[in-house]
């Protein structure tokens, strides 16, 4: 098995490459890019369909055969401002040219050639508010399952306030038994701020075959092959995460550990 923690590899260009192949499993990629203005960065999509994250800062970006001018807004991720992104089919190609220091990040599983290019965001997506007490984050959806943007990509924004958990109450999306529940693989791309500061995240097994507590640093990429995978933010520390979730289907079913169900239908 990979190991389910991933550190950045450089502070410039590209600082991360999630295959399939690299995680072990058969479906999500992920890759994250930090370019100062000027930098020009580019790919092709392959047999994968892709969604662009602005994350922070602004780029010109061209593809499948447009041009889509400049994109991004905030400037700093914590400003939780609805992102710019760009959603590409497979068999395409996209470049871009950052005219800010910015951060994009890509996200990636198997395409249809069933979806056009097209624009995701900022325009109809607004940030929504889930749970309660300290297990209370906000949402950013990109493109979720109310969303029939893509062919399998699941690609969410959450913001979890310093002292919360989140992910939480524990469930999980590892069987292909839909409706009760459909078997996603996921990364997590971790944000801190202030930048120093680090959360965690557990990702397990009932069973216990598979058991890891990892501490999170500003950067960092969780994989999340199977099992339940909450994940806190200390006192003093707002943690970001971009989730990219793919799978046989484009559905998001999971169930919940039998351990903390109960906060469940307590919270309901």
């Amino acid at each position: 098995m990979a190991d389910l923690l991933c550190k950045p590899f450089g502070t410039h260009g590209k600082v991360h490459q999630i295959t399939p192949a690299s995680a072990g499993w058969r479906y999500v990629g992920f890759s994250l890019y930090r370019l100062r203005p000027g930098d020009v960065v580019g790919e092709t999509t392959g047999e994968t369909e892709v969604i662009l994250v602005m994350v922070e800062g602004k780029a010109k970006i061209s593809g499948a055969g447009q041009d889509w001018g400049e994109l991004g807004d905030r400037v700093d991720v914590f400003e939780k401002t609805p992102p710019h992104c760009l959603y590409l089919p497979n068999g395409s190609g996209w470049q871009a040219e950052a005219t800010t220091e910015c951060t994009i990040a890509v996200c990636a599983a198997p395409g249809q050639g069933g979806h056009p290019a097209r624009r995701i965001g900022p325009e109809g997506i607004t940030l929504t508010e889930r749970g309660k007490g300290t297990n209370t984050r906000y949402i950013n959806n990109i493109a979720m399952e109310a969303e029939d943007y893509c062919d399998s990509l699941l690609v969410t924004e959450v913001f979890t306030p310093a002292g919360h958990w989140s992910s939480y109450p524990s469930h999980r999306h590892d069987e292909d038994d839909f409706p009760r529940i459909t078997y996603l693989e996921e990364t997590y791309y971790h944000r801190l701020n202030p930048a120093q500061g680090w959360g965690v995240q557990r990702v397990y097994t009932e069973d216990g075959s598979l058991d890891e507590t990892m501490a999170v640093q500003n950067g960092d990429v969780v994989l999340v092959p199977r099992g339940h995978h909450p994940c806190g933010a200390p006192y003093g520390f707002e943690m970001y995460y971009l989730n990219v979730m793919a799978g046989p289907r484009r559905n998001w079913r999971f169930v919940p550990d039998p351990a903390s169900e109960w906060i469940m239908k307590r919270d309901a």
